[in-house]
C-alpha cells in the first residue's frame, strides 16, 4: 500500500492494464500501471505475517515492539497491571480496553531495512494483527489464510500452551513456514535446551537457533548470533531504556570482546550454541519452508530485546508472496490480473460513522482504489471508492496495494469471509474453512416488537463470522443457535447487538460440547439419537451436535456407516 514514506512501483512499470474505474476525488479514471517485473519487483519485497500465541505470552507487547522499532510510533503503549493500563494501540473494542486484551483484528504496514540486506533493498512488512485471547481463535484462524508466515510467541516460563498448539496445528494444515521467538526472557523460566526439546517433542517441529541468550532466563544480557556450524559470529548486547519504551541500544562485538565482557555465561552459551549443531539444529533455508524446521530467536518484547533480530529474520528467511490455487486447483500468479480474497468482516470500528469494513488480501496484480472488481460469489461489480488500512484506532487511505497486501473496503455489505475479488482474468479462490465450535448458546430477542432489528443483527454478525449462526425447523428463525469457540464470543454478540441495533439479547446456554459435519443421508438417524442435534449452518453445512465425547464415540462405535467428521481444529 502506498503511504507517504513507502516506495512505488519500479521506474520500468509502463504498461497500462485494461482495468479502469471511477477515480474518488476528480471523477476521472484510475490507471493501474506496472510491469510483468515490476509487479514481482514488489511482491518479493513483502513479508506478511501473524503472530500466533497463547493469551498473556507477550503478543500486543510484541506487536507495538515491532512497530516501535518500524518507527510506526514513538513509544511504546503498553503499560501493565490492571490499574491504570493503558491499550495498546492495536486494541479499539471498549471489551479490549476495558478488560486488556485483543479480540479483533487489525493490520499494520510498514517500511523495514535489515541491516543485511544492501541499503537500497528496503522491504514493505505486513503485520496481521489476531485476537490474543482464545476465545476468539476462529478469527485467528481466518487471519491465517491470509498470511505467508506466522511467528510463534512462547513464553519462556510456561513454554508452549494450549491455544498456542492449536494455532501451529492450523498453521501445518496450511503449510505456513512458523518462526519461532521464545518471549520474556528478562523473567525467571525453563533452560532454553529444555525448551528447544519441548518444541521437538511435542509438536514434531525441529528448532533451530539463530541467536542464543547470553545469561539465563531472568538475566538477558544479550545475545550470540549463531553462524554455520554453531560458531559464535558476533554478540548483540542489550541496554535497558525507562519502562522499556524507547528501542533499546544495541552494542555488537565479536566473540573475545564477548568473553571479556560476560565470561562465563558468553562460554555457556558458546557451548550451547555448539551443542545444537552437534545435534542438527542449524538452520536449513528448504526444510524451514517445507514445514520441518522452525529458526528460534529468544526476546523480550516488554524490553525491546531482539525486535530487530526478529524483523531481520522475518525479511531473510520468510517467503514473500506467491500464487494461489483456485477452486479448480490451478495457480493464480502475483503476477496475473488483480485478485483478492476477503478474510475478515468487522463492523462497528468507527462509532461515528457504524460502517463495515472487509480486510482483503491482494493476491495477484496490482490494486488501485476506485477500481471496479467483479465480486466472483455473485458475479456483479463492486467499486473500491473507499480504501484504507487500518491499525487500532487509526485509519489512512490506500491509494495503491500490491500481492501481500492488506486492505480495507468500507462499507462492504456484499463482502463475507472467504470471498474473492478480481478483474479481467475470472478467478475463485476456494472458501475459509470454519474453526470447530465448542461452546453453543439459543439466541432470543428479549422484546417481540423488535424482531426485524434482531433479525437483521443476527444476519450481519452472522456474515461478519462474530459467531456461527445454526438453525433447524423445530427451534425456527426467532431462536437460532449461536456456535463460538469460546464463550466470550456471545458477549460481544450481546454487546454489538444492543449498541449498533438497539436490541436486548437474551441467551440460554445450550448442552452440546462438540460439533462434528453430516449429511441429509445421516441426519434422520442422528436426530433419533440421545444427546444429539442435527442443525443447518448459514452455508447450508450441515452440523452434529453431540453432548460430549463419550457419546460421539459410543455413536460412533454403534453406527459406523454415519458421517460424523471433524471441523478444522475440532475438540477431542
Amino acid at each position: 500500500m502506498t503511504t507517504p514514506s513507502d516506495s512505488t512501483v519500479p521506474s520500468d512499470s509502463t504498461v497500462q492494464s485494461d482495468t479502469e474505474g471511477p477515480d474518488s476525488t476528480e471523477g476521472g479514471s484510475v490507471a493501474v500501471t506496472t510491469t510483468t517485473k515490476g509487479l514481482s519487483a514488489e511482491a518479493e519485497r513483502r513479508r506478511t505475517f501473524a503472530v500466533i500465541s497463547h493469551p498473556d505470552a507477550g503478543k500486543s507487547t510484541l506487536t507495538e515492539a515491532l512497530a516501535l522499532h518500524a518507527k510506526k510510533i514513538s513509544e511504546a503503549g503498553a503499560v501493565h497491571g490492571k490499574a491504570g493500563r493503558k491499550s495498546t494501540v492495536s486494541d479499539w473494542m471498549e471489551m479490549e480496553k476495558a478488560r486488556g486484551i485483543s479480540v479483533s483484528s487489525t493490520a499494520l504496514q510498514f517500511n523495514y531495512h535489515s541491516s543485511e540486506t544492501p541499503d537500497e533493498q528496503i522491504n514493505v512488512i505486513n503485520l496481521v494483527d489476531t485476537p490474543g485471547h482464545s476465545d476468539f481463535s476462529e478469527d485467528t484462524y481466518r487471519v491465517l489464510t491470509a498470511v505467508d508466515a506466522a511467528v510463534m510467541l512462547i513464553d519462556a516460563a510456561k513454554g508452549l500452551e494450549p491455544q498456542t498448539l492449536k494455532l501451529f496445528q492450523v498453521c501445518r494444515h496450511r503449510g505456513i513456514p512458523v518462526i519461532t521467538v521464545i518471549n520474556k526472557w528478562d523473567r525467571p523460566g525453563q533452560t532454553p535446551l529444555e525448551l528447544l526439546d519441548e518444541i521437538s517433542e511435542r509438536i514434531g517441529l525441529t528448532p533451530t537457533p539463530l541467536y542464543w541468550p547470553v545469561g539465563i532466563a531472568g538475566d538477558f544480557r544479550g545475545l550470540l548470533r549463531r553462524g554455520e556450524d554453531g560458531e559464535a559470529r558476533e554478540y548483540v548486547r542489550f541496554t535497558r531504556t525507562a519502562g522499556g519504551a524507547k528501542i533499546a541500544p544495541e552494542e555488537v562485538m565479536d566473540a573475545d570482546a564477548a568473553l571479556a565482557k560476560e565470561g562465563s555465561e558468553w562460554e555457556t552459551a558458546a557451548e550451547e550454541s555448539e551443542l545444537l549443531s552437534a545435534t542438527g539444529q542449524d538452520h536449513d533455508q528448504e526444510m524451514f519452508l517445507a514445514g520441518q524446521t522452525s529458526p528460534v530467536i529468544f526476546a523480550s518484547a516488554m524490553l525491546n530485546f531482539g525486535v530487530r533480530q526478529i524483523l531481520d529474520t522475518l525479511v531473510e528467511l520468510a517467503p514473500p508472496p506467491r500464487g494461489r490455487e483456485d477452486l479448480s486447483g490451478k495457480p493464480r500468479e502475483v503476477t496475473d490480473p488483480f485478485s483478492a480474497v476477503v478474510f475478515k468482516v468487522q463492523a462497528g470500528m468507527d462509532t461515528a460513522h457504524r460502517d463495515r469494513l472487509a480486510f482483503m488480501r491482494i493476491v495477484s496484480g496490482v490494486f488501485e482504489r476506485g477500481m471496479v472488481v467483479t465480486h466472483a460469489q455473485t458475479g456483479k461489480p463492486f467499486t473500491t471508492k473507499y480504501a484504507q488500512t487500518v491499525f487500532g484506532r487509526e485509519r489512512s487511505t490506500v491509494e495503491s496495494a500490491f500481492p501481500g497486501d492488506v486492505v480495507g473496503l468500507v462499507n462492504a455489505t456484499a463482502l463475507a469471509p472467504g470471498h474473492t475479488l478480481y478483474t479481467e482474468k475470472k478467478v475463485e479462490f476456494p472458501p475459509i474453512p470454519s474453526f470447530a465450535p465448542e461452546h453453543f448458546s439459543i439466541l432470543r430477542a428479549e422484546s417481540a416488537g423488535k424482531y426485524k432489528q434482531f433479525r437483521r443483527a443476527v444476519d450481519q454478525l452472522d456474515s461478519e463470522g462474530v459467531v456461527q449462526i445454526l438453525r433447524n425447523d423445530i427451534r425456527g428463525d426467532a431462536s437460532p443457535v449461536m456456535a463460538a469457540v469460546g464463550p466470550m464470543q456471545f458477549e460481544v454478540v450481546a454487546a454489538r447487538m444492543k449498541a449498533e441495533f438497539n436490541v436486548e439479547a437474551k441467551m440460554e446456554p445450550l448442552g452440546y460440547a462438540l460439533a462434528r459435519r453430516t449429511d441429509a443421508a445421516s441426519e434422520v438417524e442422528l436426530n433419533r439419537q440421545r444427546g444429539v442435534e442435527v442443525f443447518t449452518r448459514s452455508d447450508g453445512v450441515l452440523l452434529a451436535l453431540v453432548s460430549d465425547k463419550w457419546r460421539l464415540q459410543y455413536i460412533q462405535k454403534e453406527l459406523p456407516d454415519l458421517t460424523l467428521e471433524p471441523l478444522v481444529a475440532a475438540a477431542d
